[in-house]
């Protein structure tokens, strides 16, 4: 198995980032937030948000030293800030290896350990059973469904709710 890593995003990534990112099957299983066609100016504007933050909060995530995708932690405000909702994708030519999986433990434990979150969370849509199940091989329970709450591409469909709470809690 591939070696994999996080580790901060930088320039040195925008033409991969932009190659991998490019690509209607991710934007599919990503908030409206996340373009498609995704540009060079998408990925410059992404890698120099998350170069500016103070802890990082979005990693690059590389399998054998090269670059594959990106996963981060959002922080939420308020009541909520001591909560973060995890995202993330990988490259498809590195679907199925097992590398999301392995990179969803990294940035939890950082996110435990490093940041002191109580409870990361994600949703997913209804139809992504891989993310689903690499966020169940981590210890992500589900919370529950919310039925038709998402509409992506003109399809309704049902957003799954997954957290895992910080064991230190």
């Amino acid at each position: 198995m591939e070696r994999v890593a996080i580790r901060p995003v930088s320039l040195k990534d925008l033409e991969r980032l932009v190659e991998l990112a490019n690509n209607r099957r991710i934007s599919d299983n990503l908030t409206d937030d996340f373009p498609h066609p995704y540009t060079r100016e998408d990925g410059e504007t992404f890698i120099e948000s998350a170069s500016q933050q103070k802890p990082i909060h979005r990693f690059a995530i590389t399998a054998d030293g090269k670059y594959v995708g990106n996963i981060g932690l959002h922080p939420q405000s308020d009541i909520y800030a001591k909560s973060a909702e995890i995202g993330y994708f990988v490259g498809e030519p590195y679907w199925g290896r097992g590398i999301i999986s392995e990179a969803i433990r990294l940035i939890v434990k950082y996110g435990f350990e490093e940041l002191d979150y109580i409870r990361i969370y994600a949703k997913v849509f209804e139809h992504n059973t891989p993310s689903m199940k690499a966020l169940e091989k981590n210890g992500f329970v589900k919370e529950g469904v919310s039925r038709k709450a998402i509409v992506k591409n003109d399809v309704v469909m049902d957003d799954h709710q997954y957290a895992i709470i910080n064991p230190n809690y």
